[in-house]
């Protein structure tokens, strides 16, 4: 009886299996749904329905980008352009600010002398007064921005520094060599060299730099640096420090300044490396990596136009004051950095460049 029943079940079982031979297959294919001719990759209207949805998703892109673009880019200062570099401070509106009067010094660089190139506005100007705040005498380098070196001096001397001004190109090896013996017969020692001196000429496409365009800009933004610390080394000691400016373009490029953000790429290795030359000696050698500072370099560089939304397009929404970036000098250049050497501070308004 149970053989029984398992005889009718598996009757029952092969009564309603799909058969497996080719007449099966046949069956199997009637039963799904014909295949329409649209689908077929390679007929024309397929790809041109293709096509056009790749030209929606890229408008859709480039309205997204654009809307980002617009919204990042504001109108945070006048436009305005000078037509010559270097630029001049005293021509800019609203002025930079140079000098952070609820910062107080409290002697970190007591009885040092620093050599500052580019010092004569700018980064250079705040650091230059961040060093006379905390007891240092400064010889200022400039090319020729007379007015904006006195202004400086001024503001050094109101704030208990002295100041020495030297004009002239650091990117002529023996007009370096003179800055620094006219330091050294001024002040008597050198303890600090900040290698600052910088110059950028934007162009749109790499055939529109021009082999004295190159020269220049690597001549003043990294030559000059080698120069001034060949010439301060004999006077340098333990304890010494050298911190050199570079550029957030060092790390992210900057397509319409090839050469400057090459130089500035080179700054890096060169601070890197003289690090590590130096070490023994107990000679620290560091660098400042700014991002958008608002600084005489930017009006006499860009358009108006371009001026006017200058660092609008970085985290904080703004361009940087010099007074925000002296402080990092003024740590490097003093023993609370005395444990830091070959190393790069960026203060650049919030871009993460992970360098």
């Amino acid at each position: 009886m149970i053989w029984q029943r398992a005889a009718d079940a598996s009757n029952r079982l092969e009564r309603v299996r799909v058969p497996c031979g080719a007449h099966s297959n046949e069956k199997v294919a009637d039963q799904r749904p014909e295949k329409r001719f649209r689908d077929k990759p390679n007929e024309p209207h397929t790809r041109v329905a293709r096509d056009r949805a790749r030209l929606l998703q890229k408008r859709q892109r480039e309205l997204a980008d654009s809307g980002v673009k617009m919204a990042k880019e504001k109108k945070l200062q006048p436009a305005q352009q000078q037509r010559h570099q270097p630029g001049r401070e005293y021509k800019m509106r609203p002025r930079p600010k140079a000098v952070d009067e609820r910062q107080r010094g409290s002697g970190k660089l007591e009885g040092k002398v620093a050599i500052i190139t580019g010092g004569d506005s700018g980064i250079g100007r705040a650091v230059a007064v961040a060093f006379a705040k905390e007891g240092a005498s400064v010889a200022v380098v400039y090319l020729e921005e007379h007015k904006d070196a006195r202004e400086t001096q001024k503001l050094v001397e109101s704030h208990g520094g002295k100041c020495l001004l030297i004009d002239g190109d650091v990117g002529d090896e023996e007009f370096s060599q003179a800055a620094v013996k006219q330091t050294i017969d001024e002040f008597g020692r050198l303890d600090i060299v900040v290698n600052n001196a910088a110059e950028q000429h934007p162009q749109d496409s790499i055939e529109k730099i021009t082999a004295r365009q190159l020269e220049r800009t690597f001549r003043t933004n990294i030559f000059s640096f080698f120069f001034v610390t060949k010439a301060a080394m004999k006077h340098l000691k333990k304890g010494s420090a050298i911190i050199n400016t570079t550029s957030v373009t060092a790390y992210r490029g900057s397509p319409q300044l090839l050469d400057y953000s090459s130089t500035k790429g080179a700054i890096t290795t060169f601070t890197r490396s003289l690090s590590r030359a130096l070490a023994e000696k107990g000679i620290r050698v560091n660098g400042v990596a700014p991002g958008p500072i608002w600084t005489p370099l930017i009006p006499s560089s860009y358009e108006a136009k371009d001026v006017a939304t200058f660092g609008s397009d970085v985290p904080l929404g703004r361009p940087g004051q010099p007074e925000e970036i002296a402080p990092s000098y003024v740590f490097l250049a003093s023993d609370d950095a005395s444990y830091m050497t070959g190393q790069i501070l960026h203060p650049n308004g919030g871009e993460v460049v992970n360098g």
